[in-house]
């Protein structure tokens, strides 16, 4: 249950801070908390597209994988977390401050995600 409350609310804080269009695909894995009645009826609402991967194939998730490969030798290896609270606080800020804020992604331009977000609304409008 608790799993299933944790990425509700990782989507509706996502949802609240990025400009979301519709036609979005969230592909995840095969997951009860992905599948949920709640977490499912959020997806549609926001009409994004929803994508899980085969039962069994790691490579449908392979930029997940690989994002989770990144946090653990970026900031989880590296630390040494007294409690459960700092690590999700340290997690947390490795994401939001220095993830999507300061490190560069081959992928975008060798840019930041939040400055390549940034760039694609400004050449949309």
């Amino acid at each position: 249950m608790k799993a299933k409350q944790q990425s509700l609310k990782a989507l509706q804080q996502a949802l609240t801070t990025r400009a979301v269009k519709a036609g979005l695909v969230h592909h995840s894995d095969r997951g009860l908390q992905y599948a949920a009645a709640d977490y499912v009826s959020l997806l549609v609402k926001h009409q994004i597209r929803i994508s899980m991967s085969r039962t069994g194939n790691p490579y449908d998730n392979a930029k997940a994988e690989r994002f989770m490969r990144t946090v653990k030798y970026e900031e989880v290896y590296l630390a040494d977390y007294q409690t459960l609270f700092e690590a999700r606080a340290s997690i947390s800020h490795f994401i939001e401050e220095v993830y999507n804020r300061k490190r560069l992604h081959s992928a975008l331009g060798y840019r930041p995600p939040v400055e390549f977000e940034q760039l694609s609304q400004s050449i949309r409008t």
